[in-house]
């Protein structure tokens, strides 16, 4: 048998979710302890919290004054309401609980049936009953009631970096898959945004929302998570993360967006990606075809069909991307026209070649033009003129050069044909040269 113990302050909250599932026909009221208990199995909510605050003190300065039990025994346990009743109160006294009050339901929404205890953990003087060593001491109850009852053993199921993630499955304890699947995919993906975190999670039938707000003056800011079928739509009340534990919390998923940031590498999906996008015909067979990669991709569309957000899920690097962080042929808008439009062609990086083509230049041509090229040249120009035509006649004469040695070998380079050598005449060089020589004339003026 597993037992599992949580305290708070939201008793109205306790006795809500356990009277609705009562009501609803998904469960019984077995006893009470110093509750009213009409004896029908239903339970009146609103007279059951108004007994439990006779009980709480005026003056108790404790923050979280009540406790939720659940007592999970194996499933191939088979126990009458009578038997879950006496194992109940037995556990309440083992544990130092006996004299508060408390209400035994249970719950038969799923196979396993297994029963759920709100108690008081203050007393009437205002002490809060210790809780001290519960975690071991809630163990050794639970070893000594199996022997009691005949129990098989159980343990709370362990996460191995190897388990299987699963969809939620609605005739399963849906809380449980969703708390395993959150922890499972915080532990093993990577992701940076809210997004790119529900694009995940969105392929075990989950979805997760943000809740920002004020309460008593305070801000708060959380998470609630959704149990959904394979068309989204929500198949359970929704679960705080507070109730799934700390690794489901804002704080927690916060952490490992700013964790990721520095982890992630884009180059193995991109590949891929790009592999993937440039063999496909539309947009199923490049969704296979990513498929057979190992990677998932999640498109979201709007009313009218058009895709305005894509995600990559690599399970090979346990990252999760959004298509925009690939580069633009990948974002969503450019997924868009190509799987709209036929005609539209997927924009890959070519890469660039590392050796580049080197041409020999002939010392002889390139003196033989140079010197030509000096001739026209004013020996008063200034020195600025001739730094402006050094670089000039250097590039004619390696053009020339280098024409003239492909031309003789009988090979042409492709544009190359376009240039032939002609008069080496150029017109803004001619009138910048005039202009510098009217400079100069001006500059010997007389001052005054």
């Amino acid at each position: 048998m597993v037992a599992k113990i949580s305290i708070g302050n939201s008793l109205y909250g306790a006795l809500t979710y356990n009277g609705e599932k009562i009501n609803k026909e998904k469960g019984r009221l077995l006893d009470t302890n110093k509750i009213y208990n009409d004896g029908s199995g239903s339970v009146d909510i609103h007279r059951a919290y108004e007994d439990f605050m006779r009980w709480i003190p005026t003056s108790s300065r404790t923050e979280r004054p009540m406790m939720h039990i659940s007592l999970n025994p194996h499933p191939d346990d088979v126990l009458s309401d009578t038997d879950f009743t006496r194992l109940a109160h037995e556990y309440m006294e083992k544990m130092g609980f006996a004299d508060m009050p408390y209400m035994i339901y249970k719950h038969s929404d799923i196979d396993r049936h297994h029963v759920h205890i709100v108690a008081l953990r203050v007393g009437t003087d205002g002490r809060c009953i210790s809780d001290r060593n519960n975690f071991y001491k809630n163990k050794k109850v639970c070893r000594e009631l199996e022997k009691e009852y005949g129990l098989k053993v159980a343990e709370r199921e362990k996460i191995t970096p190897d388990m299987p993630i699963k969809k939620v499955d609605p005739s399963g304890d849906i809380k449980r898959q969703v708390a395993n699947t959150v922890k499972m995919v915080g532990m093993r993906y990577k992701f940076q945004t809210m997004g790119e975190y529900n694009a995940v999670l969105s392929l075990y039938n989950i979805r997760c929302e943000q809740t920002d707000g004020r309460v008593n003056g305070r801000e708060y800011h959380g998470l609630v998570y959704f149990a959904t079928d394979d068309e989204g739509k929500v198949i359970a009340n929704p679960f705080k993360a507070s109730r799934l534990g700390k690794f489901a919390s804002r704080t927690a998923i916060d952490s490992r967006f700013e964790k990721a940031k520095d982890k992630i590498d884009i180059t193995p999906t991109k590949h891929k990606v790009a592999d993937c996008l440039a063999q496909s015909t539309g947009k199923d067979d490049f969704t296979a075809k990513l498929k057979d990669c190992g990677i998932d991709v999640v498109f979201r569309h709007t009313d009218e069909g058009r895709i305005y957000g894509v995600t990559f899920i690599d399970h090979n690097t346990m990252t999760v991307l959004n298509g925009s962080r690939l580069g633009k042929q990948f974002s969503a808008n450019a997924l868009n026209e190509r799987f709209n439009n036929p005609q539209m062609q997927p924009t890959i990086d070519v890469p660039i070649p590392d050796t580049p083509v080197i041409v020999t230049e002939p010392e002889q041509n390139t003196d033989t033009h140079s010197d030509s090229q000096s001739q026209n040249i004013d020996t008063q120009t200034s020195s600025d003129w001739q730094q402006h035509t050094a670089g000039s006649q250097h590039q004619s004469a390696a053009t020339h050069s280098s024409t003239t040695d492909y031309s003789e070998s009988g090979f042409t380079l492709p544009g190359l044909d376009l240039f032939q050598p002609g008069q080496s005449f150029n017109p803004d060089e001619e009138e910048f040269r005039r202009r510098m020589q009217r400079k100069k004339k001006r500059g010997h003026r007389p001052k005054f």
